[in-house]
């Protein structure tokens, strides 16, 4: 987070160099802040409603809601709200601002597929993602990714049109275009760069998140399993989104069914499933 707001302040600095205009650095410091608040309070809101969840009935899925009750007891904490996506892919993620705040939204082909020790192993990895403030970590990489893909697309569009003070009456001229270049750098790689954090964090607590929930049922086989059954189906969720995407447990994009290179692995939303189920197994890669 503080090396997100670094790269914000850098960007409208360079920005507010380039225009000769300081309002642009407040304007990028203050808007930032005013969407981190914003995220903060509203991240579980807006994130099922851009994955179309709806709550979920507990008459209509009382394993569900118990695989979440008795696994948050076992977890020591409070139980978060349970939500369904009507989607045939398996998949699950949580949000949430804390653990008194947090959602498990869960797809329909996840419940279809899985058994009930795979189904609170999926539960469990959640509910790791909640106990180890994950979600909250997640939300504002969200937010500050999109910010700096916004303020990077808004230079490069504005700084190809000229805003007549380029040519400086004292000189100033090649400084400008200096700073212009510097500028049209910095706006193509700190989306890049962002993306980039964002993956690596993502990836990162997916790996802490499977230890973690594999400890709580102390039965690693169940999210071992799962995830066999979710890589297996390599469709595309309905509403999958790149902004939300390294929140779930699997790609909503559908695994991939190649062998990944370092550089596929570096750009990717999650782990590959081979790697996460051979730790979870105990294998050596």
């Amino acid at each position: 987070m503080a090396i997100f707001l670094v790269i914000i302040v850098a960007i409208t600095w360079v920005f507010s160099q380039v225009y000769s205009n300081p309002a642009v650095l407040y304007f990028g410091v203050i808007f930032s802040l005013i969407m981190n608040i914003g995220s903060y309070w509203y991240s579980d809101k807006i994130v099922l409603s851009i994955a179309g969840a709806r709550e979920a009935s507990h008459d209509l899925n009382m394993e569900l809601y118990h695989s979440v009750e008795n696994l948050s007891i076992t977890a020591g904490l409070p139980m978060p709200k349970v939500y369904i996506i009507e989607d045939p892919v398996p998949n699950a993620f949580a949000t949430g601002r804390d653990k008194e705040h947090a959602t498990i939204a869960v797809t329909t082909g996840l419940l279809k597929i899985l058994d009930r020790n795979e189904l609170d192993g999926v539960i469990a990895h959640e509910l790791s993602h909640i106990g180890n403030r994950d979600i909250l970590i997640s939300t504002v990489i969200v937010v500050l990714v999109g910010f700096i893909a916004l303020i990077s697309n808004w230079f490069l569009r504005f700084s190809f049109w000229g805003d007549g003070r380029r040519g400086d009456r004292e000189g100033g001229g090649q400084v400008q275009m200096i700073l212009l270049i510097v500028g049209i750098i910095f706006a193509i790689l700190s989306p890049i760069i962002a993306t980039l954090m964002q993956l690596a964090v993502s990836r990162k607590r997916e790996f802490l998140a499977d230890a973690s929930g594999a400890l709580l049922t102390r039965y690693p086989e169940g999210l071992a399993s799962a995830l066999e059954k979710i890589s297996a189906n390599s469709s595309q969720m309905k509403r999958a989104n790149n902004a939300t995407a390294h929140l779930y447990i699997s790609n909503p994009f559908g695994e991939e069914k190649v062998k990944k290179s370092w550089i596929t692995k570096m750009f990717s939303t999650h782990p590959p499933v081979e790697e996460r189920v051979s730790k979870l197994r105990g294998k050596k890669q």
